[in-house]
C-alpha cells in the first residue's frame, strides 16, 4: 500500500466522527503520521492556536457573514480552526507576535491612475491671480478675514508685518476658542520666532513666496516636533512626536506660520474630541462637522488664514459646507502624509481649507509632492491658470441628484450661473450600484490601523461610545470576511473604470456636496474634490453627523437660522487646475465669498 500525504489523509473518505478526531489531533500538532521525504506541507497541520469554537460557534457565526453551512460542514469547520487558521492568531497574540505600527502600509495598494488612462500635467505652470489687494483695512477684523491672495500681497508689500499678523490670530484665537472648541494646542512662542524670522527675510529681500509670513492652522493629526499631536483622542492626548509630518516640514520651507493644532473628532471621526465639540461659528449651537472641524471653523471665524485638513471619506468637504470655507481635497497621493495619523491607507488624503478658492490653490503649489514616507505619494505637475477661459469646458451633472435632497436651489443656482458662463452642461450617469459595500475597505483599514488599541481596551477611554462611533465599529471589523473586503476592493476597481468612463464625456462635474455616493465613490477612485460656499438656505434644526439619537435631541430654531451652502466640483485625476478655474469664475458669479460669520468681528 502506498503512503498518503498528510491533506489525502484528512480528506479522505471517512466517517464525520473520524475526521473530526483526526482533525483535532493535527490542530494540536500531533500528525497522524510522519509524512515520506518530499511530501509538500499541507495546511491544517499547524500546532492548534486561537481560542476554542463549537458547531454552535460557526451557527452563530453564519448569521455575519451570511453563509449557510450544513451540520457536517459546520463541525468539519470546528474540528479544523485552530489547526487551519492558526497563524492568524500566532501574528497578533502568539509567541511571535508582530506588532505592525501604523507607517507600515499594506503590500498592496491603491494607485488611481489603474483605471484612468488620462495623461496628468506633463510640466508644472502655476500663474496666480495679478489682483491687486488694495490698502491694508484699518480694523484687525477685517485683515483677519482677508483671503490669503490678500494677506500674501499686502506681507510682499511690506504693508503689514508677519509678527503683526500672527500676533492678531494669536489673540483672536485666544478670543474665541472658548466659544468654538477648535484649539486643542496653541503655539506662540513657535509662531512668533517664525513670524520674526520672517519679517528679518523679507526686510532683506529674501521672499520665499505667496505663504511666507503667513498664520496657518494644522489639523491634530500632523506630527510637530516637541509640540504634542493628539488626534483628538483620549489615549494620545499626551503624545509629543519626534519629528515632523511631510507637510509641515513644507510649510516650514514656505516661510508659513504654525500658530495652533486645531481640533478633530477622535481618530478622524465627526467633531468631538476629548476637550468637547467643536462648534460651527456661523450657528454655535451646532457642531462644525468634520473630521476637519478645527480647520473648518478656525477658518470660518478669522482664526487663521488657512488651515489643513484631512480626508478619508468627507472630513474636507463636511466641514467646508457646513463652515462656509473653500475645502480641496486633491487627487490621492498628491499630498505626503508622512507623519500625518493613519486611518486608512488606500483613502487618507491631506488638503487646504481657506477663505477663497485661489488661496486654496496657493496652498496646494506649498504642500504636493511625493516624500520617501509616504510609499503611495506621487510627483506629478500641478497645472493652474487663475485668469485661464473655462467657455466650452464640459459639466457633468446627475439630474436626478440636483432635483432631490441633499440638493438645494443653491445647488441648482450653481448650475445655471455655470452655464450663464459658458459652461457646457452635459447629463451623466453611474450605474446603480451599492457604493455604500466600498466602506468595507474603510471600516477593515481603520480597524487595521488601530488593532492594538481596540484589543487594548484603550478605545473604550474615547469619549463618543455610540453605536455609530469608532470603538463600536472597529470592534464591529474584526468580523468582516476576508472573502467581502477582496470583493469590495474589486468593485473599487469597477467603480473606477465607470469613473474613467465619466470622464471620458466631461472635463469636470457638479454635484450636491453632501450626497453619500459621491463622497463614497470619490474618495475610494481618488478624485480631487472643491467644495465652495455659494449661498445661503434656511435650517429650523441643528445639523450633526451623528445617527439621530432620542436621547441627545439637537436644539430647534424659530425663526430658521440663516447658513452658508456650497456645492462640489470633482474633476479628473491631477487635474485640480480646472476645478480651480471654474472654481474662482462661480465663486465671483455667487458674491457671497466675502459674508463671514456674526460675532467674530467681522
Amino acid at each position: 500500500m502506498t503512503s498518503t500525504t498528510r491533506r489525502e489523509f484528512l480528506s479522505g473518505s471517512m466517517g464525520l466522527g473520524a475526521f473530526a478526531a483526526a482533525a483535532a489531533s493535527a490542530a494540536a500538532g500531533n500528525s497522524p503520521e510522519t509524512p515520506p521525504a518530499g511530501a509538500p506541507p499541507a495546511f491544517g497541520m499547524a500546532a492548534g492556536m486561537g481560542p476554542e469554537v463549537s458547531v454552535a460557534t460557526f451557527a452563530e457565526a453564519e448569521k455575519l457573514v451570511q453563509v449557510t453551512l450544513t451540520p457536517a460542514q459546520r463541525a468539519q469547520a470546528a474540528a479544523s480552526w485552530r489547526g487551519n487558521l492558526s497563524a492568524v492568531y500566532e501574528r497578533r497574540s502568539g509567541p511571535r507576535r508582530v506588532d505592525l505600527p501604523a507607517q507600515v502600509a499594506p503590500y498592496s495598494s491603491w494607485d488611481p491612475r489603474t483605471a484612468d488612462r488620462g495623461r496628468p500635467p506633463a510640466a508644472r505652470r502655476f500663474v496666480r491671480s495679478p489682483a491687486d489687494p488694495g490698502r491694508l483695512p484699518a480694523r484687525e477684523a477685517e485683515i483677519a478675514f482677508a483671503p490669503l491672495t490678500k494677506l500674501s500681497r499686502w506681507i510682499e508689500m511690506r504693508a503689514i508685518t508677519s509678527e503683526r499678523l500672527t500676533q492678531i490670530y494669536l489673540d483672536r484665537l485666544a478670543r474665541y476658542d472658548q466659544t468654538l472648541r477648535c484649539v486643542i494646542t496653541a503655539t506662540p512662542e513657535r509662531a512668533l520666532a517664525q513670524a520674526r524670522a520672517a519679517d528679518r527675510e523679507i526686510g532683506a529681500g529674501r521672499y520665499r513666496g505667496p505663504l511666507h509670513g503667513i498664520p496657518w492652522g494644522a489639523k491634530d493629526l500632523l506630527d510637530t516636533a516637541g509640540i504634542r499631536t493628539t488626534y483628538g483622542a483620549e489615549p494620545f492626548r499626551d503624545r509629543i512626536p519626534a519629528a515632523d509630518a511631510a507637510v509641515v516640514r513644507r510649510l516650514d520651507a514656505a516661510g508659513a506660520v504654525l500658530v495652533a493644532k486645531l481640533s478633530l473628532g477622535a481618530l478622524a471621526l465627526n467633531d468631538i474630541w476629548f476637550g468637547g465639540q467643536t462648534m460651527n461659528p456661523w450657528l454655535p449651537q451646532e457642531g462644525a462637522s468634520g473630521s476637519s472641524a478645527g480647520p473648518g471653523a478656525a477658518t470660518a471665524a478669522g482664526l487663521v488664514g488657512f488651515a489643513i485638513g484631512s480626508e478619508t471619506g468627507g472630513s474636507i468637504v463636511a466641514p467646508s459646507m457646513r463652515c462656509g470655507v473653500t475645502g480641496l481635497r486633491p487627487t490621492y497621493g498628491r499630498v505626503a502624509r508622512t507623519g500625518a495619523m493613519t486611518l486608512c491607507w488606500s483613502l487618507d488624503k491631506l488638503g487646504p481649507m481657506t477663505r477663497g478658492v485661489e488661496d486654496a490653490m496657493l496652498v496646494l503649489d506649498a504642500i504636493q509632492g511625493a516624500d520617501a514616507g509616504d510609499l503611495q505619494s506621487v510627483d506629478v505637475p500641478l497645472e493652474f491658470d487663475a485668469g485661464a477661459d473655462i467657455r466650452g469646458l464640459r459639466l457633468g451633472y446627475f439630474p436626478a441628484w440636483m432635483r432631490e435632497a441633499p440638493a438645494t436651489d443653491v445647488d441648482r443656482g450653481a448650475l445655471e450661473a455655470l452655464r450663464a458662463l459658458g459652461l457646457a452642461p452635459v447629463e451623466v450617469a453611474l450605474p446603480d450600484w451599492p457604493y455604500a459595500s466600498l466602506d468595507t475597505i474603510l471600516f477593515a483599514e481603520g480597524a487595521a490601523a488601530f488593532e492594538q488599541l481596540t484589543l487594548s481596551g484603550a478605545m473604550d477611554q474615547l469619549r463618543e461610545q455610540t453605536y455609530d462611533a469608532w470603538p463600536n465599529l472597529f470592534r464591529q471589523a474584526r468580523f468582516l470576511s476576508a472573502v467581502d473586503f477582496v470583493q469590495a476592493d474589486r468593485l473599487r476597481r469597477r467603480v473606477a473604470e465607470e469613473m474613467a468612463r465619466l470622464f471620458s464625456q466631461v472635463d469636470l462635474l457638479l454635484v450636491p456636496s453632501l450626497r453619500d455616493e459621491i463622497l463614497t465613490i470619490t474618495n475610494a477612485t481618488g478624485h480631487p474634490s472643491l467644495t465652495l460656499k455659494t449661498g445661503f438656505v434656511d435650517v429650523a434644526e441643528a445639523r450633526s453627523d451623528w445617527a439621530p439619537d432620542p436621547s441627545r435631541p439637537l436644539p430647534k430654531f424659530s425663526p430658521a437660522r440663516r447658513v452658508p451652502h456650497g456645492v462640489t466640483l470633482i474633476g479628473r485625476l491631477y487635474d485640480e487646475g480646472t476645478i480651480a478655474r471654474v472654481g474662482i469664475a462661480l465663486e465671483r458669479a455667487s458674491g457671497v465669498a466675502n459674508r463671514h460669520p456674526a460675532g467674530f468681528g467681522a
